[in-house]
């Protein structure tokens, strides 16, 4: 049975990831009609490209936002979910969690503000007592969840007012959850003010809630995988030979804004630094020959995308770029294959090692060959849980999604990912992107 405000995830539904600390270049990007002759990329003049940044516009205008009656969907599933677990609450520190119960975003500093779910009855805060009045003025938007503040002056405990809301909350005993990022000083201090409670992680409540994810939400991240196709496909039209590959970052951090999105990240390896998945800090120059791996993504009203291509920059590519690059695209597919219900996450990562161990890579995580994780969790946070890795039992149900990027390194020379994100349905999975066709076309156009 559903909960009000959310539904299950299906195909004809949606029709319709701070994942690294990249520097945010401002520059500005992006239409699909950039791609230059084969693999010729690069080939674009920059007055092209600057026009085609001036019109651009907005991909956000008909977004609709998570609304109240979703996030109340999910304060109740996880209200569910302490009864069945013995909690009489759950701590949440500023942060993305937050956020995805309460619609309240706030920034985190020394002293506490946290949002208190208890097993029944609303959403409470404790919060200084200092910025009740802006508290309150963002509670009377409407747009969050609760109403009920528990202030704390300069000399008093935060602490002993967490206690006090879960008490109010008619709970004397019990479990008090935190979630995995409230901050240990917060975590210690409720604890030392709450003997009378067992102080716990709340994994049980909130990774269930977030993990799965509604078809609003789904339908915000396949925005955002839009918006960053059209960004990637300026970036590589930015390219230039002898120049940094900063170019590509600039132009799809530009796009990214001027399309609607939040710019993640955006990372342009070149040559034998594209053998480092997450880049080289050595400087680099793009000449023509060279493999080039990218990997960008934005949000989306919070929710993220995340994309890595690879290609050749100036050339046909040679024989053996070619072999790599095809090896890397048919472990990309047997991840998306093994990626069913009812099976393990680890399936996806077995399922895609074993194509490029069969080529002779590896084994297990040694180079050269696929030295991490098949696939990441995504949603709210660019990494988050629902890991494609061996030894991840999570059984594969409609609404996870996930990243499938079986990278091939080969240091000292280079370095291949095909990255798409998928989500499950119940007949499968389905791409939000979908996969390069070719080493010259990096998108299905």
């Amino acid at each position: 049975m559903q909960n009000p405000g959310s539904s299950t995830i299906t195909t004809p539904t949606l029709e319709l990831m701070k994942r690294r600390n990249f520097i945010h270049l401002s520059a500005l990007g992006a239409g699909t009609s950039l791609f230059a002759a084969g693999s010729a990329f690069g080939a674009t003049k920059s007055d092209t490209i600057e026009s085609s940044l001036d019109r651009l516009s907005s991909r956000v205008a008909d977004v609709v936002p998570i609304s109240v009656a979703e996030r109340k969907a999910r304060v109740a599933k996880a209200q569910d979910l302490m009864a069945k677990n013995g909690f009489a609450a759950v701590v949440l520190d500023s942060g993305t969690t937050m956020n995805y119960f309460t619609g309240m975003g706030w920034g985190q500093s020394e002293r506490p503000m946290v949002a208190v779910i208890s097993a029944k009855g609303e959403v409470s805060y404790i919060c200084p007592k200092f910025e009740q009045d802006r508290m309150e003025e963002m509670l009377a938007t409407g747009t969050k969840l609760g109403d009920k503040i528990y202030p704390w002056e300069e000399d008093e405990s935060p602490y002993e007012q967490v206690k006090k809301a879960i008490v109010d909350s008619g709970f004397q005993s019990g479990k008090i959850g935190m979630e995995e990022r409230v901050r240990f000083f917060i975590a210690d201090g409720v604890r030392k003010a709450s003997p009378s409670f067992e102080v716990v992680s709340a994994d049980p409540v909130t990774i269930p809630c977030r993990i799965i994810k509604s078809s609003a939400e789904i339908a915000l991240m396949q925005r955002a995988t839009d918006i960053t196709i059209e960004a990637i496909t300026l970036g590589f039209a930015a390219l230039k030979e002898g120049e940094s590959p900063s170019l590509f970052s600039a132009a799809v951090a530009q796009a990214h804004q001027k399309m609607g999105g939040r710019h993640a990240f955006a990372l342009a390896n070149v040559g034998e630094a594209s053998a480092f998945p997450h880049g080289s800090s050595q400087p680099q120059k793009l000449k023509k020959g060279d493999v080039v791996l990218v990997d960008c993504g934005c949000t989306v009203q919070g929710y993220n995308s995340d994309i890595s291509r690879t290609i050749v920059f100036g050339a046909e590519p040679t024989a053996r770029q070619l072999e790599i690059w095809n090896l890397e695209k048919e472990a990309q597919a047997a991840g998306f294959k093994a990626a069913q219900i009812g099976a393990p996450l680890e399936a996806v990562d077995a399922a895609a090692r074993k194509v490029i161990l069969d080529a002779g890579f590896g084994p297990d995580y040694k180079l050269p060959g696929l030295p991490h994780r098949t696939g990441h969790g995504i949603g709210m946070d660019g990494h988050e849980w629902g890991n494609a890795v061996r030894g991840n039992k999570q059984i594969l149900e409609p609404g996870m999604c996930f990243s499938i990027e079986p990278t091939i390194s080969i240091v000292g020379e280079f370095g291949v990912r095909h990255e798409d994100c998928v989500y499950m349905t119940e007949s499968g999975p389905v791409w939000f992107s979908q996969p390069s066709p070719s080493i010259s076309q990096p998108f299905v156009l």
